[in-house]
């Protein structure tokens, strides 16, 4: 028997991971992160169970999520990646322009990415994106591959949160001195 496979919950077992981890962090005091719903317009809705069944989006979305890291504004975007190359279409210039304004604005802007295949999460700053970007709209490659990537910033895996990205965060902001 065949299966039927969806597209449309890709990276939803990250997303639950990450709003487990910002429930743990505003527990403790620690951060206010919250995520960013895609406006949608509905256009048709099964009136039995008042489902949409048919939808456009209103506009271009930005990030995923969005908050204050103690007083520090923050906003990033949460990719999955089954293979050690990561697509950079994945990634659309619009969200990009939004996190360079917001960080031009004294917010920190970045990407979690879930390497499925390696079972590991890492944090981009958006600096580093930023090398990549360029690098492709100049001609260049129009991906990046994981060793390309600044080992620092793996995620370390911990029991008691889920997606420890505050920590990686310092260490952002630590680089950048």
């Amino acid at each position: 028997m065949a299966t039927w496979k969806s597209r449309g919950l890709r990276g939803s077992a990250l997303e639950d991971m990450i709003n487990r981890t910002n429930e743990r962090y505003l527990e403790s005091g620690l951060a206010l992160i919250q995520k960013i719903p895609t406006p949608i317009t509905p256009i048709n809705i099964d009136k039995e169970t008042r489902h949409i069944t048919l939808a456009y989006f209103d506009q271009k979305s930005t990030v995923d999520y969005i908050g204050a890291v103690q007083g520090l504004p923050v906003c990033f975007d949460a990719k999955e990646c089954a293979t050690d190359t990561f697509a950079l279409q994945n990634i659309h210039e619009h969200q990009v322009e939004f996190m360079i304004n917001f960080e031009k604005q004294g917010g920190i802007a970045f990407f979690l990415i879930y390497f499925t295949g390696r079972d590991e999460l890492y944090y981009l700053p958006l600096e580093m994106l930023r090398y990549f970007w360029d690098r492709a709209k100049e001609g260049g490659r129009k991906s990046f591959r994981h060793d390309e990537l600044n080992p620092d910033y793996i995620m370390p895996k911990k029991a008691d949160v889920l997606v420890p990205y505050l920590e990686m965060i310092q260490q952002d902001l630590n680089d950048r001195e």
